[in-house]
């Protein structure tokens, strides 16, 4: 790979990151705003959005790379070197420079010439399917120490941005997303480099190499990692608060029974005092059971004031664990954040 094609791919990886992280998630956070669209269809909507975003500079960086060797001469990955000589004498014929009238009739003509002589060389052939035009360039093959080395570096830094831009409780579900979806990528991709044959159906993607493969899920990645954030946080639910705010309401509930027993006792006790000889029969009668039975003498003020002590005893309770709740710290993911954006502008520029 040339020093030039390579800063390439490094500000197109930091331009994609920083599109999605500073202008893509903030237009779905707004989508996902409560109270802006209905649930289920700001949902929908934010689907919709991120998968249109990501179809659309998927498609154009596609289109920047150009048709691949297959596609520009019209065969497949089974295509055997007679259909590929066949392919490239009826193209050469057509795209020669003494025939085609195109300015860059030139140009096009080597291209096709580049990719027949790749494609019929079977070895440069596995190169190109595996690590694409850049691969023939630099003359590479695959080692599988070299393999895994790039491996682990793209997916330990990748894991560490998921890991600091997912701090947090409302982003604890978007981080079990990212991160399964990681494992599945890093299955394809295993699975892509180390098979002999390429995996994908021909009836499918007749003309989609390995590498190509490995370049759509590296470029997605993105796209799928802020979609997780932003519906993650959407979709949470904080348990924590609403216990919080259960016990508050439990709180006051008690504190209104409570004044509506004070008020109900200061009222048999007003009875009580003017109705002097009533409640002195209904004592006396208590106490002529208490004495015959030997049943402890139960009057209603006494009922009212050990509910009351019972409520009192529950409101503390209840208060103290509105406290602990309200105690506890609460996580900050800001310097995480900065971090993560220091530490994949030095990933970029070290080892890509």
């Amino acid at each position: 790979m040339s020093e030039s094609e390579s800063t390439g791919d490094e500000l197109s990886g930091l331009s994609g990151f920083f599109f999605y992280v500073f202008i893509v998630h903030p237009c779905t956070a707004w989508i996902l705003r409560p109270g802006r669209f209905e649930r289920k269809k700001s949902i929908m909507y934010a689907i919709a959005f991120l998968a249109a975003i990501a179809a659309i500079k998927t498609g154009l960086e596609m289109q920047q790379k150009g048709p691949n060797y297959y596609n520009l001469l019209g065969v497949t990955r089974e295509s055997n070197p007679l259909e590929i000589k066949r392919a490239y004498k009826r193209l050469s014929l057509q795209l020669h420079p003494d025939k085609n009238p195109s300015p860059d009739a030139t140009d096009q003509f080597d291209a096709v010439k580049q990719a027949y002589d790749a494609l019929m060389d079977m070895e440069f052939r596995e190169v190109y399917n595996k690590f694409g035009k850049d691969g023939i360039k630099a003359n590479k093959r695959y080692d599988e120490t070299q393999f895994l080395i790039e491996l682990a570096i793209f997916y330990i830094s990748w894991g560490m941005m998921v890991f600091m831009l997912t701090l947090g409780k409302r982003s604890g579900e978007a981080r079990n997303w990212c991160f399964t979806g990681m494992v599945v990528m890093l299955v394809i991709e295993v699975t892509m480099m180390t098979s002999s044959t390429n995996p994908i159906p021909t009836w499918l993607f007749p003309a989609l190499t390995e590498h190509e493969v490995v370049w759509l899920l590296h470029n997605l990645f993105p796209a799928f990692m802020n979609g997780c954030r932003s519906l993650g946080a959407y979709l949470f639910v904080d348990l924590d608060a609403q216990t919080r705010q259960l016990l508050v309401a439990l709180q006051e509930q008690n504190k209104d029974m409570l004044l509506v027993l004070r008020d109900i006792q200061i009222g048999v006790q007003t009875v009580q005092a003017h109705g002097g000889g009533g409640g002195g029969r209904v004592a006396s009668g208590g106490d002529v059971a208490a004495a015959g039975g030997g049943i402890p003498r139960v009057t209603p003020t006494g009922k009212l004031k050990e509910l009351q002590d019972r409520l009192r005893s529950s409101n503390t309770n209840v208060a103290q664990a509105v406290q602990q709740i309200n105690g506890q710290p609460q996580k900050s993911s800001n310097m995480g954040f900065y971090l993560m954006i220091l530490g994949y502008i030095v990933v970029a520029y070290l080892f890509q």
